[in-house]
Formats: C-alpha cells, structure tokens, sequence
C-alpha cells in the first residue's frame, strides 16, 4: 500500500484564503484619454521594460482597447527613433557603433593648386578598360 500523500497547502495560510491582487485600473480610462500621442516619451516609457520590450496588459492593468492604441503609439515612435528598440542602442555598443567612421577629407590649403586626377592608362593586351577607369578618364579635361 502507498504511503498517504501529504497535502502541500497544509502549512500554508492555514485557512486565511488565497491571496487576491487588486484589480488594477486602466490610467488612460481614468484620465478620459481618447488618443495616446507616440510623442509623449515619459508616458510610454511607463509601459516599456527596461529591456525596452512592451509591457503586457496583465502588468500594466491597461484595458484591451488602450493596449492596441499603446502598441502602435510605441511602434510609431520606435520607428522615428523617440524611443529605442533594444537597450544596444541606448549603451552605444550596437555592431554599427563598433565600425570607425570614415574621416571626412581635407580640403585644401587656400594658395595651393588643385590636384588632377590621374589620367587612366589604356591596356596595352587590347583588351578594353574597366568601366571606373573610362569614368576617371572622361571627367579629366584632354590635354590640347
């Protein structure tokens, strides 16, 4: 014969009941909100984690019908950049932040003279230059 089961809520509460969290109420019901403007950051960020992900209905207590309304306020001002997509982006450690930007060149001194480009050599095996070097060679001026 098995041995008789405990039950697991023998120590727990011991009568009191289960625990029941309040209802929570929506914030844009309560302040008769009609549209939730995507650039109000500091109200957005309300219902954003700190992963910058969307916070669920049952965590934020927003109604179903200002949830629909909060998802696209926060997609719309993720895509003009108000509010990031993922926390790389706000620490500056995203792969593009990892490239080196490129120096800008430097113009030139005031009393020195341009520089031509250099002139593009024709093949010599009869062959056909490439297309870049056709380009370089039609934007110098020729020499007369």
């Amino acid at each position: 014969m098995p041995p008789p089961r405990r039950d697991n809520r023998q120590g727990r509460g011991r009568g009191r009941g289960r625990f029941v969290p309040r209802r929570k109420v929506c914030a844009f019901c309560v302040e008769k909100v009609q549209i939730i403007d995507y650039k109000d950051i500091a109200r957005l960020r309300r219902y954003i984690s700190d992963r910058y992900r969307m916070e669920p209905r049952r965590k934020t207590g927003v109604c179903a019908r200002h949830q629909r309304s909060l998802s696209t306020a926060i997609k719309r001002a993720r895509h003009i950049a108000l509010v990031p997509f993922t926390p790389a982006h706000v620490k500056g450690n995203a792969p593009s932040a990892l490239r080196p930007v490129p120096a800008a060149p430097q113009p030139a001194p005031a009393g020195s003279a341009p520089q031509q480009a250099p002139v593009a050599e024709p093949a010599t095996n009869g062959e056909a230059p490439p297309a870049a070097e056709l380009v370089e060679a039609a934007e110098t001026p020729a020499a007369s």
